[in-house]
């Protein structure tokens, strides 16, 4: 991915259905494990293009899928 932010969830059905869901509207994204720099209290965490974030908060509302926060990773490496 060239732009990546991540979603960081509170537990791993959270991650799962983000996941679907992003699925089946055909979002770009990536299932990953939590980077170690960052802390959560799941283990996974649902990579995002950086340009696709404000849509998919509105989707993530929508669908009544808690969230802890996104995080970008551009720029780390």
């Amino acid at each position: 991915m060239e732009n990546p932010s991540v979603i960081l969830f509170y537990s791993t059905n959270y991650a799962i259905w983000t996941k679907n869901v992003l699925q089946k509207l055909h979002i770009e994204h990536k299932m990953a494990s939590v980077p170690r720099h960052l802390s959560s209290e799941c283990g996974y965490c649902v990579m995002i293009q950086n340009q696709d974030k404000e849509k998919i908060i509105q989707i993530l509302h929508q669908n009544g899928i808690e969230y802890d926060r996104i995080e970008s990773l551009i720029g780390l490496s």
